[in-house]
């Protein structure tokens, strides 16, 4: 399927039926809009996020929606520790017993500038959340997703994270290295269950493109919402053997 065609993508209404799926970045934006379209279509969602009011916001809505009972796990990304992601890999298997889908999405941008003027402390957070996080995240959800009998990992990308863009600094650094991972992973795990893939949301109306993008009048951008069929085909059965692959949403 062309990247054309995820959008005009028409999902069953039980794509994800009794499938279980960890959303990060849950509490607002595309991890909220995800959240709530997998839900919609079946998925019991776990919401990730370091906000609790946002993740319960998100949890409201679901629930508000009559989607399946979502579950709430408070993480901030910038500081937990490798412990904290084995113990949510714990939490997980004790809960639900496997994981169908992991969709990284959760993003810091914190600045644009020069490589010149980078300072190391706001390179290194950015590179925590954006790329080490989901790495070690990853790791501690593997097992999970192996006792899933079809799975997914969706990346949510950047464009600057495929072609490199002058003062994108450590944000497009983390999404090249998010493309790298993968690609590996996909390669690591094609004679598994498991497909890996990235997607570019595009210029979408949340508050990291107007943070990037300051004098861009927002009224011309689509809402998270309606960029969601290219999630729920990545995620869903439908996109059976589609795997290492980098797609567009817009």
């Amino acid at each position: 399927m062309t990247d054309k065609q995820m959008l005009d993508y028409t999902p069953p209404a039980d794509l994800l039926k009794d499938r279980i799926i960890l959303v990060t970045g849950a509490g607002s934006g595309l991890g909220q809009a995800a959240a709530q379209a997998y839900a919609k279509h079946g998925a019991t969602v776990v919401l990730l996020g370091r906000t609790l009011h946002k993740l319960e916001a998100t949890y409201d809505a679901i629930e508000a929606a009559g989607g399946t009972q979502p579950a709430i796990i408070p993480l901030n990304l910038e500081t937990a520790t490798q412990q904290e992601f084995y113990s949510l890999g714990e939490t997980l298997y004790n809960e639900f017993g496997r994981l169908d889908g992991l969709l990284h999405n959760a993003a810091q941008l914190a600045l644009l500038s020069r490589i010149d003027d980078y300072d190391l402390e706001t390179w290194n957070k950015v590179l925590q959340v954006n790329l080490t996080a989901p790495f070690i995240l990853t790791q501690a959800c593997l097992p999970l997703l192996r006792r899933s009998e079809d799975a997914r990992i969706l990346f949510s990308s950047d464009g600057v994270g495929r072609k490199g863009k002058a003062y994108w600094g450590a944000y497009g650094v983390s999404k090249f290295g998010l493309e790298g991972l993968m690609q590996i992973l996909a390669q690591e795990l094609e004679s598994s269950q498991i497909r890996v893939n990235s997607l570019d949301p595009g210029a979408v109306r949340t508050r990291l493109r107007a943070l990037a993008y300051p004098g861009e009048d927002p009224n011309g951008l689509p809402e998270p919402d309606a960029i969601m069929p290219p999630y729920l085909y990545l995620m869903g059965p439908d996109s059976q053997g589609i795997n290492g692959q980098a797609f567009e949403a817009q």
